[in-house]
């Protein structure tokens, strides 16, 4: 950071310069943000699509001397905040592939003069070596990247171009440096960082991922006409009548056809709607945009392709007629609705029918060339864990702030969405026997905790004979057989939940064992709610018990999580878990995606087939001779360290358990 541009970022030049902003005082984070990026020189930036971002860098780029450069991916979004920033009489300017030679030319002339304050660039134009010695004669105090995530390859909006990112800023090594985005887990918060050659001591300010306006509903359909239905009821909840609407909706659809059709469904409903992708010319879509921030139309329905720099308050809705390719592509497109801070709605709606179309997306030829199988695995894994998301029983809110390792989590739900209302207010539901069960198996947890797996809590919890079982003694427990009238996988998608909810964790070890959290321990003594929508129900077991308590409310809890293909049984999933886990070290240690060293496939046909040699092992889908030689000693290991922790165990020291509360 150079140091005589410190004085010009003073706290009382920070706030006096907020007032040509149009801003009486700052949002959230923003403040901390910019102080943090003028003492370090360097920052990483995460707050929710809405939170005030640009602001980080616009207006310390309004008060250094230069032209500060800002990398951002859509031409859209430039041309937004070029407007708002002259329109504020702060010079701003963007060079794109949509002007004419003459302009192009005119507006570098002016860059090099020094005339702008701030340059808007998309990160295909560093790639050209003559743009590089442009930079280099311009006078660039900071460096703002815009969706940074997508320089990560563990992310769902990987961008190769983004990597060029690196090499400029090498050659810009006096500018101050803020890489922002609205969505990143902690693992592609630590590759931006990696990628972008910032050294892993770059401040992470979190702008805080809670969105409690936001009332987040995910809802199983079974045929058209329950979407059709579903979606006019969400529209007339956020909006009124077509003919009264207040606010605006974006309905997101999985492909052009599919928006299409709807918005001419909506129109012959009456309401002010029109369809938005991106086989429409550029002057189609540039007329919806205005007509939609100008408050010409109630209702856009589109594909992805919309929404990034859509500068709207009011918009009450978002539905998604099918899920998105991730959690982050969910929470970014979620997050445009309720930027006003009142109350707004979420819908996100599946079906069965999702599995193979995302399945057929992701398989489809980008020019001609086919994807790269590891590439389509790693997203197909990216849109399983949404899957799992809207399958979870635990709060919307909670589960979306813990797969983004966010701090900001209140135990007992929003009390909003969908899993909560039905918690809280279902009179079918009943809350108190839910608890009691949830606490039974956290009490499997505990039997099990450091020593055994998810397998054998479910079969303590069954009462089912096992050798690790009666050789640790855990038989003879009153936990034993304690909800012996639910099916083995019912209890393990329960257990999951409880994983989900951040109640039970795992060891990092080749033979991942339970733990039970803090808070799951909270959870069973009764000293924390046991806030959680249990699975569907099942069938009465043999002995004609009653069946689980039944969720209701139309929630995706309704439905039972996608199954692993090939895991036919509890030990299958725990091995698979453990091959996992060991993939991971090793991605991390090689700083490469984890699908490049398996696909999850592979690891699943690994636990089923448990391969006991080399020879074995290169029968296993995914893997050839060089994956063998360089990753499959360490995979027979985890395997065959597995297969001995089946037969033995260590019963010394063991940790202390606690019972069920009675009931």
């Amino acid at each position: 950071m150079p140091p005589s541009s410190t004085p010009l970022l003073a706290d009382e030049a920070i706030t006096a310069a907020l007032d040509r902003f149009g801003y009486s005082a700052f949002r959230g984070v923003q403040r901390q943000a910019i102080a943090t990026l003028r003492d370090v020189g360097k920052l990483l930036l995460v707050a929710p699509t809405g939170g005030g971002k640009s602001l980080v860098y616009q207006l310390p780029a309004s008060l250094l001397p230069g032209t500060t450069l800002v990398i951002s991916p859509l031409i859209a979004l430039m041309q937004d905040q070029v407007d708002a920033l002259n329109a504020r009489r702060i010079p701003a300017t963007f060079l794109a592939s949509s002007l004419d030679d003459s302009e192009f030319e005119r507006r570098m002339t002016g860059a090099r003069r020094g005339d702008y304050k701030l340059l808007y660039v998309a990160p295909e134009r560093l790639i050209s070596g003559w743009f590089q010695r442009f930079l280099a004669s311009l006078n660039c105090p900071l460096v703002a990247i815009d969706e940074a995530h997508c320089i990560s390859e563990w992310g769902h909006d990987f961008r190769p171009e983004y990597l060029e990112i690196h090499n400029t800023l090498q050659n810009l090594p006096q500018a101050l440096v803020l890489a922002c985005t609205a969505t990143a887990t902690p693992i592609v918060r630590d590759e931006i960082v990696s990628r972008l050659g910032l050294g892993s001591s770059t401040p992470q300010v979190l702008g805080g991922f809670a969105r409690p306006n936001l009332i987040l509903r995910a809802t199983d359909v079974q045929s058209a006409k329950e979407r059709r239905r579903l979606t006019d009821a969400q529209l007339r909840e956020a909006l009124g009548a077509p003919d009264e609407a207040t606010g605006t909706a974006i309905v997101y659809a999985p492909t052009r056809k599919t928006a299409e059709a709807e918005a001419m469904r909506l129109a012959a409903a009456n309401w002010r709607c029109d369809f938005y992708h991106a086989g429409r010319s550029g002057a189609e879509r540039t007329e919806i945009q205005q007509r939609f921030t100008g408050g010409d139309l109630d209702v856009v329905v589109a594909t992805n392709a919309f929404g990034m720099g859509i500068d709207r308050a009011d918009v009450r809705a978002v539905i998604h007629l099918a899920p998105p390719g991730s959690i982050e592509a969910f929470y970014q497109e979620v997050g445009r609705a309720g930027r006003d801070g009142k109350p707004a709605w979420g819908l996100l709606l599946t079906s069965n029918q999702d599995f193979p179309l995302r399945r057929r997306l992701l398989e489809m030829p980008v020019d001609d060339q086919p994807p790269e199988r590891a590439v389509v695995e790693h997203k197909w894994n990216l849109f399983l864990e949404l899957m799992r998301w809207a399958e979870g029983g635990s709060c919307r809110h909670e589960a979306i702030l813990r797969y983004f390792g966010a701090t900001e989590i209140e135990p007992g739900g929003c009390g909003r969405c969908d899993v909560c209302t039905t918690i809280q207010r279902d009179p079918e539901y009943d809350a108190e026997e839910a608890a009691i069960i949830v606490r039974k198996a956290l009490c499997g947890i505990a039997r099990v905790h450091r020593r055994f797996g998810l397998g054998v809590a479910v079969k303590i919890l069954r009462g089912k004979a096992d050798l690790r079982i009666m050789r640790a003694g855990l038989n003879r427990v009153s936990t034993y057989g304690i909800l012996r009238d639910h099916s083995e996988s019912w209890l393990m998608s329960l257990l999951r939940r409880c994983v989900t909810a951040g109640w039970v964790t795992f060891s990092g070890g080749d033979r991942p064992v339970a733990i039970l959290t803090r808070e799951g321990s909270e959870v069973m003594y009764a000293q924390r709610p046991a806030h959680l929508l249990l699975p569907r129900s099942s069938p009465p077991s043999k002995n004609g018990k009653k069946r689980e308590p039944r969720p209701t409310g139309g929630e995706n809890a309704s439905r039972s999580a996608p199954p692993q293909e090939g895991l036919s049984n509890a030990d299958d999933q725990a091995l698979f878990e453990a091959l996992r886990a060991h993939r991971l070290r090793l991605a991390k240690a090689q700083s490469v995606p984890p699908y490049v060293v398996a696909s999850d496939r592979t690891l699943r046909e690994i636990a089923a087939a448990r391969p006991a040699s080399q020879a074995e092992l290169l029968q296993i889908h995914g893997i050839g001779p060089a994956k063998a030689q360089q990753y499959g000693a360490g995979l027979l290991e985890v395997v065959t360290n597995w297969a001995g922790a089946s037969e033995v165990n260590d019963p010394a020291s063991p940790e202390p358990v606690a019972e069920a509360p009675r009931s």
